[in-house]
């Protein structure tokens, strides 16, 4: 079997990381693994794992990218992949139109991931129009059925995300040469309550909320310490220091640090006493949530979205009703006062989203073209 993925860039991010899982899994049974991008630094690690790269620039949302339709429609045509898999929506209308071009019985199966709650309009549509359109949790599921009805709910096949459980082992800590080298860096995190909210600087990841709940912690709790895991790109450095402004008129400059872009998100997760997820939108998975509870770190966070579905299976007590500022204050106040644990997780698996995705596969070769 030989599969092409496509996708805008191969950077960073959850849709990145799920190509190069799916990729490394065809490579590991024996098919051809084939993924087109413009390209970034996940590519080497691509190739080393065993699959093709394909350039293309397909990652502009501009009229320029439809110069990329007869060149993909080449990259097609020369491999001849059984199936196209497409992660994103200028890679699916390319592909829609590239495949246009190649008569019938000559083309590959079709299938898409739809990986976020995207604006609802004919662009985010074409998501919706292939053959098996894979939801990464039952929050997305609902969201193709609600907004577009022209997809039939059995073409709808949910596949968690998933973790590898030995990347991410319950109990797991952090070296003691991390440990040195991170107080080294950061002495002010030293004999201190950690909490952690990862994710990029983003208006959406709830930081405004983080300045807030530390603010009404710090008087009765000066053990306690915020740590933001995650950069700001050029674009949002206004935003960065908006947030600093408003840490400094809170004289909260000493109560949370920015670590910014971190390869070791593992280590923060398991330092960590407790780890918030604050989006003000709701996630479609929610991996990094996942990540923490696998280590064994309390996870607190909103009532929405795949965090919702994560924690409601794994760590209730973590589940606070959107926008409850007063539950969630209690709440951490009370992982404060005492230690919470939990559970090995034994759901959410790497293993299970890969051999599911690759039954999809095997599933839509046997089926008849309609």
């Amino acid at each position: 079997m030989k599969v092409m993925q496509l996708l805008p860039e191969l950077n960073s991010g959850g849709v990145e990381r799920g190509t190069l899982e799916i990729a490394r899994a065809l490579v590991a049974q024996g098919h051809t693994s084939l993924v087109v991008s413009n390209g970034g630094r996940m590519v080497n690690q691509l190739e080393a794992e065993g699959s093709t790269h394909l350039k293309l620039a397909i990652h502009k949302k501009s009229l320029s990218s439809l110069w990329q339709i007869r060149p993909l429609r080449q990259l097609i045509v020369q491999h001849q992949p059984d199936i196209v898999h497409v992660r994103s929506r200028v890679p699916a209308w390319l592909t829609h139109f590239a495949l246009k071009g190649i008569p019938a019985e000559k083309r590959p199966h079709l299938i898409s991931t739809v990986h976020g709650f995207y604006s609802i309009n004919r662009y985010s549509q074409i998501m919706t129009q292939a053959e098996k359109v894979i939801a990464v949790s039952d929050s997305v599921v609902k969201y193709i059925r609600d907004h577009y009805q022209n997809c039939p709910p059995e073409d709808i096949v949910r596949i968690y995300r998933g973790i590898d459980p030995a990347a991410f082992p319950h109990g797991y800590q952090p070296s003691a040469q991390w440990i040195q080298q991170t107080y080294q860096d950061f002495p002010e995190l030293e004999h201190k309550f950690l909490i952690c909210l990862p994710g990029r600087i983003t208006r959406l990841k709830g930081h405004e909320t983080l300045i807030d709940l530390i603010s009404k912690l710090k008087t009765q709790y000066p053990q306690v310490h915020a740590v933001v895991v995650g950069g700001a790109d050029v674009k949002k450095a206004a935003y960065l220091q908006e947030l600093e402004r408003n840490i400094q008129d809170k004289h909260l400059t000493e109560a949370i640090t920015f670590v910014g872009h971190r390869s070791d998100m593992r280590e923060w997760l398991a330092f960590s006493d407790i780890v918030l997820s604050l989006s003000n939108q709701a996630e479609t998975f929610g991996r990094t949530a996942l990540e923490a509870l696998s280590v064994g770190t309390p996870v607190i966070g909103w009532k929405r979205g795949g965090v919702a579905e994560i924690l409601s299976q794994l760590y209730p007590q973590g589940l606070i009703e959107v926008d409850d500022q007063s539950a969630l204050l209690k709440t951490v106040e009370l992982h404060i006062q005492q230690k919470q644990s939990v559970a090995p997780v034994e759901v959410f698996s790497l293993a299970d989203m890969c051999h599911q995705t690759l039954d999809l596969y095997q599933q839509v070769l046997q089926s008849k073209r309609t």
